[in-house]
């Protein structure tokens, strides 16, 4: 009985390894690409899908006898009519499984705007280019949509100069959004966003030559970035399509993003490779951590048009708390995506008592973005942005900034450069009483490589590193030093792979019924 046993497990593990060698795997999308083993499609990147064994044709048990000759022609006829099965049956059934795919990318609705598509969707309400690769996991149940990303960039950087520091942290985020269909035009979206920069930071932040923006112990942060809070979004949204072209949705935010700027320097994919924040941030996407917002947006097509009201009050040092909620502030912006490849959008914004230190103050923030996305092929894509903030300020009247990004990313190797150019009063980069009312033109070179270690298997990890230098007036030369202000910095980039198949247009989303 023992050895009877023991042949059927052998028996059973030789079936099961002859049929997992037999396993062939092809694409949804090009059928005539097969494997032998799983892995990505050469030709467009999706995941390899098995290939299903068709059942043998039934045969006649009757027999008769045959010649030589008509053995073999009835053969070859056989063999032609079981292929010629095979292959209709292979082709019904690639074309079964690329219409569940066409019905899952026709799901992928942003979680703000049912009528939008998610490669469109960015940080808070605000729009990049329809071509967009997206990285992240997205979890389907049922019709409801789960997507995951974020990043993290464990690190070592050194800002060489009398202001610098050096040191080992970690800037990370983490996002969730989620959407579920009320009905085939309207839809409840969710999204939450967190950041550990308080673990990995602490509450002066990072070093960051020249930037400047919120306090800590009561003293404004110079030279530093400031970390982000615990949670830096919880919001809302319900959507309503009413026509192909015309729909409407309602935001929520406690934390959120008013309708303001940019799409958020880590949400712009030519800076995700970045670990630092432009220095221009508090002239351009600040307000994207709000305790407090209320959006109301209109699309018609490829043009929106929205206006919020929100908490002017940038958030306190107590990084895991809420503030308190309040609505003194507003914004309007009006974004437009003519083309798959470009982003539009131009906003203007009231933000009133923005900073703590200086209660009284009131500020008129002003802005105009273009993101310019070009896939060159199949795991290869250029991302370029391009964008101009003014604050006009109580006492300080009128400052610019300026930024330009560029990111290459090409199978495992990204290439990344950014230019800046911000007018810092004195007072912000906490100067002697003498040249607190001047305003310091700063500008920043960055250029950045990243080399992925691991790449498309679900986690990117990357190693990077950076240089920056910049050009300032002699007039800063007692605080930093005479020689040019430079940092650099090694680091880990980890995030999400590439999502495949995320590209969908305005022409792709289900038609109205």
């Amino acid at each position: 009985m023992k050895n009877q046993i023991l042949i059927l497990i052998a028996l059973a593990i030789f079936t099961a390894v002859a049929v997992a060698a037999s396993q062939k795997y092809t694409c949804v999308m090009h059928p005539e690409v097969v494997m032998d083993a799983p892995g990505k499609c050469p030709k467009c990147g999706m995941t390899l899908v098995p290939m299903k064994e068709e059942g043998k044709r039934p045969t006649s048990n009757v027999q008769r006898p045959t010649s030589n000759e008509e053995e073999s022609h009835a053969t070859r006829d056989s063999s032609r009519k079981t292929a010629t099965h095979e292959m209709h049956s292979v082709h019904s059934e690639k074309k079964e499984e690329m219409h569940d795919m066409q019905r899952q990318q026709m799901s992928m609705h942003s979680s703000v705007n049912v009528a939008e598509p998610m490669s469109r969707e960015s940080s808070g309400t605000s729009w990049v280019p329809d071509s967009t690769p997206m990285y992240g996991r997205m979890l389907m149940f049922g019709d409801d949509m789960l997507m995951l990303h974020g990043g993290i960039f464990p690190r070592y950087v050194n800002a060489n100069t009398r202001r610098g520091d050096d040191r080992v942290d970690g800037p990370n985020w983490f996002m969730a959004m989620y959407s579920h269909p009320l009905g085939e035009n309207t839809q409840i979206g969710f999204r939450g966003m967190m950041s550990l920069d308080l673990l990995t930071e602490g509450g002066r932040g990072y070093p960051l030559l020249f930037q400047t923006g919120e306090t800590w112990n009561g003293d404004p942060l110079h030279d530093r970035q400031h970390p982000h809070d615990l949670f830096d979004e919880i919001s809302l949204s319900l959507s309503q399509k009413f026509t192909r072209d015309l729909s409407a949705y309602l935001y929520l935010g406690y934390p959120g993003e008013p309708a303001l700027g940019p799409p958020t320097f880590m949400h712009r994919l030519s800076a995700m490779d970045n670990p630092d924040a432009p220095l221009g941030h508090h002239w351009q996407d600040s307000t994207h951590v709000t305790f407090g917002v209320v959006t109301l947006g209109v699309v018609w097509r490829d043009l929106k048009i929205e206006g919020s009201t929100f908490k002017g009050r940038e958030p306190d040092e107590v990084r895991y708390d809420f503030d308190e909620p309040k609505l003194d502030s507003f914004s309007g912006r009006i974004s437009w995506n003519p083309a798959k490849n470009l982003a539009l959008q131009i906003s203007h914004g009231y933000i009133r008592s923005p900073e703590e230190l200086e209660p009284e103050a009131k500020r008129h923030r002003t802005t105009a973005s273009l993101i310019y996305n070009v896939p060159l092929g199949h795991d290869t894509n250029w991302s370029n942005s391009f964008v101009w903030g003014q604050n006009h300020d109580t006492g300080d009247g009128k400052t610019q900034s300026f930024l330009f990004e560029t990111n290459l990313q090409r199978g495992r190797d990204t290439f990344y450069a950014r230019f800046e150019h911000v007018e810092k009063p004195g007072h912000e980069l906490v100067l002697d009483a003498i040249d607190r009312e001047r305003i310091f033109p700063i500008n920043a070179y960055t250029v950045g490589y990243v080399r992925d270690l691991t790449h498309g298997r679900g986690i990117d990890v990357g190693l990077g590193g950076q240089f920056t230098i910049n050009a300032v007036p002699d007039g800063l030369d007692r605080y930093y030093g005479a020689e040019a202000p430079y940092s650099f910095q090694v680091f880990l980039r980890i995030r999400p792979s590439l999502m495949s198949d995320h590209a969908m247009t305005h022409d792709d989303m289900p038609n109205e019924k």
